[in-house]
Order: C-alpha cells, then structure tokens, then sequence
C-alpha cells in the first residue's frame, strides 16, 4: 500500500488549498478512504472519509462547512478541498485507508494569520 500526499503549503487564513492523494498497491476503488491530520502537540483526528463509491462523506465538526472530500477512482487518487482555512487547520495531513489502518507521507498545510 502505498499512498502520497501533495499540495500542502502556507496559505493565508480565509484562503483556500487542495490537496491530493495518489494511492497504488490495492484496489482503491473498493475501499473507503479518509484524511487525517495532525497538529503540532496535539492528537491526530479524522478530518473527512469517503465511501467507495464517493457518495457518502463524512466530516469532522471543525471543517463541516468548509472542506470537501472527494475521489476520483479511475485516476486511484483522493482529493481535499480546503476553504476559508483558519489558523487551526494548521497542521500534516494525512491520506489513509482505514481497512488496513494504512498511512501515507503527510502534506504540511500552514496557515498564517
């Protein structure tokens, strides 16, 4: 399994990022997939998954309303779109397959007042 994340950068607050994740080694189409992230001193927490299928989402209670999950199965890669970021979003995140608690090479999203 293998998964990488891009995009990450430093945007300011109120700005807008995306992020990708290109996933190779299982059948990405099949699983659900989700995003996670990590902020400095603190736990990781889920930000968004995503059924197989993409129709069903899910978001944490920090981002609903601003990030949007989404996949693209022909192309086995998975996207976050990230608007009006604060300061709290700050942080690495993380592209994973929950199946197999699999983790990839985070994307360090910072965001400057």
């Amino acid at each position: 399994v293998q998964l990488q994340a891009s995009g990450g950068g430093t945007v300011q607050a109120g700005g807008s990022l995306r992020l990708s994740c290109t996933a190779s080694g299982f059948m990405f189409n099949i699983n659900v997939m989700a995003w996670h992230r990590q902020a400095t001193g603190k736990q990781r927490e889920l930000v968004a998954s995503i059924s197989r299928g993409g129709g069903i989402t899910n978001y944490g209670d920090s981002v609903k309303g601003r990030f949007t999950i989404s996949r693209d199965n022909a192309k086995n890669t998975l996207y976050l779109e990230m608007k009006d970021v604060q300061v709290e979003d700050t942080g690495v995140y993380y592209c994973v397959r929950p199946a197999s608690d699999s983790w990839g090479r985070g994307t360090l999203v910072t965001v400057s007042s």
